[in-house]
């Protein structure tokens, strides 16, 4: 059987589900206000932030890193790749995958909206020190 919550608990919770809603609203609209859909910004990072091998990640690779389905991916990547932010490179060991790499355009995007993200990052921490002090 589950620990009954208290009063006190039920807050905390509350609080850290606005934060969550604050925090990705506001990298919904800084993805927006840089000229791209939320879901590219979340292409764009999952790239970057690639740490397999020296190579890109595949779509296979991307779609488990955003929890989407392959076919959905494929196409996030296609819209991307004509948007001249991404481009697709064979893959050196298996030609018949292909790598995903930032152009210099996708790179300077998401260097930008990656900078503003980390400061939010450091006030969101503050608040949920706060949130998870409570919950103790």
């Amino acid at each position: 059987m589950p620990t009954e919550l208290s009063e006190r608990d039920y807050r905390a919770l509350a609080r850290f589900r606005h934060a969550l809603r604050v925090f990705l609203h506001f990298s919904e609209q800084a993805a927006r206000h840089a000229g791209l859909a939320p879901n590219q910004h979340q292409l764009l990072l999952a790239i970057r932030g690639w740490d397999g091998a020296d190579t890109g990640p595949t779509i296979g690779d991307i779609a488990a890193q955003l929890q989407l389905q392959h076919h959905s991916v494929v196409e996030l990547v296609n819209r991307a790749v004509l948007a001249g932010l991404v481009v697709r490179q064979p893959d050196p060991d298996d030609r018949r995958r292909q790598r995903l790499v930032l152009t210099d355009h996708g790179a300077r995007k998401i260097a930008a909206l990656s900078a503003a993200h980390r400061d939010e990052l450091r006030r969101f921490r503050e608040e949920m020190t706060n949130v998870l002090d409570e919950l103790r």
